[in-house]
């Protein structure tokens, strides 16, 4: 695992989603897959996954060419792992998968997770926190089959969910299996909860914070990533990591305005506090 020295120039991390056909993975939707039969269902999963695997491990390679030493895996990768008859399937490919992770990790490569926006562990629904929570049990089931380990170096973030749920939020993620909580993250988003709420939520849940700027600068209306609340912040969430070396932010940019909630494809603005940062997660194509 790489503990660089946080006067290094930051290492800057791929996501899943690219303009590249050579990172591209295949889709499923389950309106196509429940037109099928069981065993059309198992046929038809069995080699996606396997192509999937394939793009993974091209992925790896190509991160390796580039010289980029972290990947956001797509919380897609493998469509309905979280049903039994996805995870069969799945635990019949644990060899191959495995050696991919293997591969990642001897290369240096940092593999992460961001899981999509239904894992809200905040709701006022039981049966939405229940269904979150199988989720990123699946997410991280198939980091474990990765051989990937159970702390933020391979790290789950998502969003702080339900606005002015606080409490609930510290609750749930307290009570988590150690899969999951021992990797999970949270960021701060542009709406629900603040920069500050999230970093406060951190502390008390003990569990790192993932700083986006773009999405600090939304909520608080701001006109610049040189905002003295940028820097603040970046500081603050750094001291929820146990290993200050593994912090990890998110850049992005609006597309047709500073504030445009919309990522832009290309980043031409970074905030000047970022120089510090060891690990930067770089959310455009």
């Amino acid at each position: 695992m790489n503990t660089q020295n946080l006067t290094q120039v930051p290492e800057l991390g791929l996501v899943c989603i690219t303009a590249s056909q050579e990172v591209r993975f295949r889709a499923l939707t389950r309106k196509r897959l429940l037109q099928l039969t069981i065993s059309e269902q198992e046929k038809t999963l069995r080699t996606l996954y396997t192509e999937n695997l394939k793009r993974l491990n091209q992925a790896v390679e190509f991160c390796v060419r580039e010289k980029i030493y972290l990947y956001r895996l797509s919380s897609a990768l493998f469509p309905f792992a979280d049903e039994p008859i996805g995870m069969t399937i799945l635990l019949e490919l644990a060899q191959q998968l495995e050696l991919v992770g293997k591969q990642a990790h001897s290369l240096g490569i940092r593999l992460v997770l961001h899981p999509d926006q239904f894992v809200v562990l905040s709701s006022d629904r039981p049966e939405v926190i229940e269904n979150s929570i199988k989720i990123l049990k699946t997410q991280a089931q198939i980091l474990d089959l990765l051989g990937l380990p159970r702390s933020p170096w391979s790290l789950m973030n998502i969003h702080g969910g339900k606005g002015d749920r606080s409490e609930r939020l510290i609750q749930v993620i307290r009570d988590l299996p150690d899969e999951i909580r021992l990797r999970l993250t949270l960021e701060n988003d542009e709406y629900a909860y603040s920069s500050e709420e999230i970093l406060e939520v951190c502390h008390a849940a003990q569990i790192p914070m993932v700083f986006d700027a773009h999405h600090h600068v939304i909520h608080e209306q701001l006109e610049s990533y040189d905002h003295p609340s940028v820097a603040f912040i970046l500081a603050e969430s750094q001291k929820t990591w146990t290993i200050p070396e593994w912090q990890l932010v998110h850049i992005s940019n609006g597309d047709k305005s500073f504030a445009d909630p919309k990522h832009s494809d290309y980043i031409s603005l970074m905030p000047d506090c970022y120089k510090t940062v060891p690990w930067i997660e770089v959310e455009a194509k």
